[in-house]
């Protein structure tokens, strides 16, 4: 059964994946040809953005609180299909803003149920190779979502891009509805006697506990700093590759996007087997020394080929986030619970970075030109690299003491309803 589900659970990431694909850059496409104006739709992203920040602590204490980890997440699908189907059907202001404040609230829902169910189907030796296939999936139907979505967009209609993508979201459901978690243990049959007393759950941390850990927080500042470097690294490096490239310029972007997401699928299993070999620490430093490294390359060069060379680095520290950022919540909150919550609170301090990020270096793009805001995008990267050795600790439990028992963190339930 176990082994059925984790296949299954590999379908799920790839169909979220290919749907979510869909409140990418096609969104910014659909309300172009509908006529809006660039300020307008930069409004309209800000509000999802922000609305996509707020949700993140809600949606951790709402998927910690409920034992019905299966129907959050299929709630959270039902609720993006609603939100694509919006876009696709009527490009007004309401509308609009809709769809980005539930795709904000559902996205991040979504999320954390994918991982609280991952964390219910795999023991937490296993948890780090377990990740990495989430991710490697995930960014398979990120890949596979772009091109097809773009063929529909153009041989169909725009509109059609987000029928598409919404599609994608029924074998999503019928793949969640064949989820379940490992069987029941069945209990021999004995003489009457006294009845043994079950054994204590763990300890369930409060939130402010959680809060004053001293590991968290610099995990938290650690995120911040890697998604300020990272997050306007190819928006600008488009934006000079745009010059420099003619008519080349939409293939460039679209290598650009894809190459990564082909790294991400190809490495993130093998960065999940590393962390639980040499540790999370390890790992972390090695993702996080590739956001200088892609800057200073961007930063000497704006030719295509640079361009999509240099974003192979982004796969690398893509994978490395990606597959990091969950088990070491996981670790931190091994014993005392609130992943979740835990997991909404590093992902707020990660969107902070991404929306500080890019208006920072469209400041200095414009104040001293584009070689200098990747120069303090390098910079940026290096604090980040160092926060990472400095205050980042080891948080893999230790061989000898890590225990098989499946986690009975944020009241995981084995048949998941």
């Amino acid at each position: 059964m176990t082994a059925a589900s984790l296949l299954n659970l590999s379908w799920l990431n790839l169909l979220v994946g290919d749907m979510q694909t869909g409140f990418g850059p096609f969104v910014s496409v659909r309300l172009t040809v509908a006529g809006w104006d660039p300020a307008k739709i930069g409004d309209l992203l800000s509000i999802g953005t922000i609305a996509s920040i707020a949700a993140q602590v809600p949606a951790g204490l709402l998927v910690d609180s409920t034992p019905a980890k299966r129907s959050v997440a299929a709630a959270a699908i039902v609720t993006t299909m609603l939100a694509l189907l919006l876009v696709a059907a009527r490009p007004g202001f309401v509308p609009m803003v809709a769809a980005e404040v539930l795709q904000g609230f559902a996205g991040a829902v979504l999320t954390l149920a994918i991982a609280a169910i991952t964390l219910t189907l795999t023991p937490h030796e296993a948890l780090g190779e377990r990740l990495g296939r989430n991710v490697r999936f995930a960014a398979i139907g990120a890949a596979s979502g772009s091109v097809v979505l773009g063929l529909v967009g153009s041989t169909v209609a725009p509109a059609m891009v987000f029928v598409a993508a919404a599609a994608c979201g029924l074998p999503a459901l019928l793949v969640l509805r064949r989820i379940a978690g490992p069987p029941l243990l069945r209990v021999r049959k004995r003489r009457p006697g006294p009845t043994p007393a079950p054994a204590p759950a763990p300890p369930r941390w409060a939130k402010r506990r959680l809060l004053r850990d001293r590991r968290l927080l610099a995990f938290i500042a650690c995120a911040f700093a890697f998604h300020l470097s990272n997050a306007a690294q190819l928006p600008l490096a488009a934006t000079e590759a745009t010059h420099h490239a003619d008519g080349w310029a939409d293939i460039v972007t679209g290598a650009a996007l894809t190459v990564p997401q082909l790294m991400v699928a190809a490495l993130s299993p093998w960065v999940g087997a590393l962390a639980n070999r040499r540790g999370r620490r390890f790992v972390l430093l090695l993702g996080f020394a590739a956001l200088p490294a892609r800057a200073l390359l961007f930063a000497a060069s704006s030719a295509p080929a640079m361009v999509i060379g240099a974003q192979s680095l982004d796969g690398v520290s893509s994978a490395v986030f990606g597959v990091l950022l969950p088990l070491v919540v996981a670790d931190l909150t091994h014993t005392g619970g609130r992943f979740n919550f835990a997991l909404g609170l590093v992902s707020v301090a990660c969107a902070l970075g991404a929306s500080i990020s890019n208006p920072l270096a469209g400041a200095v793009a414009k104040a001293a030109g584009l070689p200098a805001a990747f120069l303090v995008l390098a910079a940026l990267g290096a604090g980040a690299v160092a926060l990472v050795w400095l205050m980042m600790p080891e948080t893999a439990p230790l061989r000898a003491t890590a225990a098989p028992a499946r986690r009975r963190d944020s009241k995981l339930t084995p048949d998941l309803t």
